[in-house]
């Protein structure tokens, strides 16, 4: 199989910034569709989606599709596909499906047919942990066979072990950087930085390193990987030392030393800066002007409002009177704590899927 579909799953809200990286990357003809975007190529393209792109939480090779207008065919089909092609003799597999606007319509009952395909057929075995998921979209009778080539969330980059409270996901962390235009030519300034999310991003970013490049990816147990190639994919490197460093500042100390942490394990020790400070004492790093991120708290019960409108107000007084000619990117679920930093805030961004809220990004430039 030369080529075939190939799935970027994004972040509900993400999928027009993750279809840019992709075409920036090189990746033909990037096509949106809701929940992520889709790409032609072949298993070198698969396992460099993996290693380089920021913004895509897990990668699918889509494999094939038939008809399944009821169990029946749906079983009958399932034993004739090809899964030798992709999967090794004897190999542990699960299964999950989706069904959508078709006449099968029990998700459950249709895994319990493939499963049994597989394990019959193939001599697969099946289990919920498996190292490799099959997983079958069935819509409007077509049924669509993927194998999630990724395994672990691609967020899930391998350096960052401590989190702090509702961590904002590097895959999306990332797209949010590159809708603020970042390309890690400035200076980065991250006010509240918990456990050092974007700053960390900015940093690989800047020096050229590769989001996949220090874990394991599920397309590593099929039939078709080969490690010496794969050793060389992952071997090439443009990494630089970035011209200007990533800043964070967190009024917690454990925060800074969770990002000082996280930051060395990601080898970008050297690239970043965290230190303790209060938002009413921030001041700009020295150098130019550059780019200031910030996922301030924005709560769900009513008694936090007070206090968040307080500190919104304190953020933007701080970044409107210190920090002439930066620009600035928010993200919030509610518009009032936005208006409340009395910042110049274009249009936001539209809404993205966040820890169950939907938050936007609101940009700035501050005059």
């Amino acid at each position: 199989m030369n080529s075939f579909e190939i799935y970027l799953v994004a972040t509900p809200g993400l999928e027009a910034a993750l279809a840019d990286e992709a075409a920036k990357a090189g990746f033909e003809a990037p096509r949106i569709s809701a929940g992520g975007v889709a790409i032609m190529g072949g298993w070198k393209d698969v396992w460099r989606a993996n290693l380089e792109l920021r913004g895509a939480t897990r990668v699918l090779a889509r494999l094939g599709a038939f008809r399944a207008p009821h169990l029946a065919q749906l079983d009958k089909r399932a034993r004739k596909f090809p899964w030798g092609e992709f999967l090794p003799e004897g190999v542990a597999v699960s299964v999950e499906a989706s069904c959508k606007a078709s006449r099968i319509y029990h998700s459950k009952a249709a895994e319990q047919r493939i499963a049994t395909a597989l394990r019959e057929e193939f001599g697969a075995k099946i289990e919920a942990e498996a190292p490799i998921a099959i997983m079958a979209r069935i819509e409007d009778d077509l049924c669509t066979i993927s194998v999630d080539t990724s395994g672990e969330l691609l967020h899930k980059r391998g350096s960052k072990q401590a989190t702090a409270k509702a961590p904002m996901r590097e895959t999306m962390a990332a797209m949010f950087l590159s809708q603020c235009g970042y390309t890690g030519t400035e200076p980065l300034l991250d006010p509240m930085c918990g456990s050092g999310t974007f700053v960390i991003e900015a940093a690989e970013i800047a020096a050229g390193l590769k989001p996949g490049r220090a874990r394991h990816f599920a397309f590593e147990s099929l039939k078709n990987f080969d490690a010496k190639i794969w050793a060389e994919m992952r071997g090439k490197s443009d990494v630089k030392t970035p011209p200007h460093m990533c800043f964070g500042r967190d009024l917690d100390p454990g925060a800074i030393r969770m990002s000082r942490d996280n930051a060395a394990r990601a080898n970008v020790g050297n690239f970043t800066q965290f230190s303790q400070c209060d938002i009413r004492d921030l001041t700009p790093p020295e150098g130019p002007p550059g780019l200031i991120i910030i996922n301030p708290p924005y709560g769900t019960r009513i008694g936090e409002k007070r206090g968040l409108n307080a500190l919104h107000a304190g953020l933007g007084y701080t970044l409107r009177t210190r920090f002439k000619g930066w620009r600035v990117g928010l993200i919030t679920s509610d518009n009032a704590l936005a208006g409340a930093t009395d910042l110049p805030f274009a249009p936001p961004s539209p809404p993205v899927s966040h820890g169950g809220l939907k938050v936007k990004l609101y940009q700035a430039l501050i005059t």
